[in-house]
């Protein structure tokens, strides 16, 4: 199956809309790079948030719309002044469309080293069905 018919098939698509007029806190917004893997029994999501963790991670599910949230709080360090930064802290927002191939009460994540993983399992009529041929 490529990779035009699975994303066709299962209907995921990502909504990369992060606008700041939308937004309570007064903090830069980041779209996660995220990987998408299709085995025969779920679709399993890979996203990147570094400096995330179970504790500041929000992930919603409402009418169909799966949301991550990530909200990050930067490092106050005491004893020294920042004299150059090129790593820039922020939240991170992004949202997926799901089909109703997805079976919605059994997804479940974890979340390690800034990498969250979503098992989204396939509900039983997208699941691939071998048919026995018989003789008569």
């Amino acid at each position: 199956m490529t990779n035009e018919s699975t994303s066709k098939e299962l209907e995921i698509q990502k909504e990369e809309v992060v606008a700041p007029e939308e937004r309570t806190r007064d903090r830069r917004a980041f779209v996660p790079h995220t990987d998408i893997y299709e085995t025969d029994d779920q679709i399993v999501v890979v996203a990147d948030i570094p400096g995330a963790n179970e504790e500041n991670i929000d992930i919603t599910l409402e009418k169909n719309i799966l949301s991550i949230n990530a909200y990050i709080e930067p490092e106050e360090y005491e004893d020294y002044s920042l004299a150059l930064a090129e790593y820039e802290i922020g939240d991170y927002q992004r949202t997926f469309r799901l089909s109703d191939e997805i079976d919605t009460e059994n997804i479940n994540a974890s979340v390690k080293d800034g990498v969250l993983r979503l098992f989204l399992p396939k509900a039983a009529k997208a699941k691939t069905k071998k048919i026995s041929v018989q003789v008569v």
